[in-house]
């Protein structure tokens, strides 16, 4: 997944980006109201975390020109605003989720894997392709139950591949969804993840195929 955090406070917005990156997730970070527009009309992003006190454009105007200009983004409110009108008002200004400050970081992962999951229409933390298990709350995969041993980015291209499988995923679909903007990660780069993930899934039963001119496909193969 791609995300947005919106939020002007240094330290907070520094401290979201660096967690969510922890997380696996693509993060980019603005901290005026009057970036977001431009910085969603130029790049497809799977969930907005969005702060309501900005300078510039608040967090409520950004979020009902969203839904007036049919933008259909997941929104995540985070602020400080704690009533009950304030959470009404967000909600029905077109958020999809509201979280008081402060909060867990635990309970905001939570929450965003929630999306993850409503993004590829599964209702399990578990994705199952085959012999091939990945928890999204452990952040890890398993193959006829033992784990393998995979870095942050081989872990996202293979989860990406395995909500698709059998489907084809293509290289800029991968890009976009993983990296940032001060991120250095083109087609070059995931077609280094692909080698590398075939060779750990050897032995697996599942593959990863190449459909020329199109992308890759994870083929899971049996569970047994």
């Amino acid at each position: 997944m791609r995300l947005l955090v919106i939020e002007d406070d240094l330290t907070l917005g520094h401290a979201l980006q660096e967690f969510l990156i922890e997380q696996g997730y693509a993060v980019d970070w603005l901290t005026d109201g009057d970036q977001v527009q431009s910085a969603v009309a130029g790049q497809s992003y799977d969930l907005l975390l969005l702060d309501l006190n900005l300078p510039g454009t608040g967090g409520l105007d950004i979020l009902r020109r969203l839904r007036t200009s049919n933008e259909q983004v997941p929104v995540l409110i985070l602020t400080a605003r704690d009533g009950v009108e304030d959470r009404v008002a967000g909600l029905d200004a077109g958020a999809d989720d509201y979280v008081t400050k402060p909060f867990e970081l635990a309970e905001l992962a939570a929450r965003v894997r929630a999306f993850g999951r409503r993004r590829v229409g599964q209702a399990q933390p578990t994705i199952e392709a085959g012999a091939l298990s990945f928890d999204s709350v452990g952040r890890e995969v398993r193959v006829h139950g033992e784990r393998l041993p995979l870095s942050v980015r081989e872990l996202s291209v293979l989860e990406m591949l395995m909500a698709r499988a059998g489907r084809v995923v293509t290289k800029r679909q991968i890009v976009n969804s993983l990296s940032a903007w001060d991120a250095d990660f083109s087609e070059n780069a995931v077609e280094v993840y692909i080698y590398r993930l075939r060779k750990r899934l050897e032995g697996s039963g599942a593959s990863i195929q190449t459909v020329r001119g199109f992308g890759y496909l994870l083929e899971a193969g049996s569970a047994d």
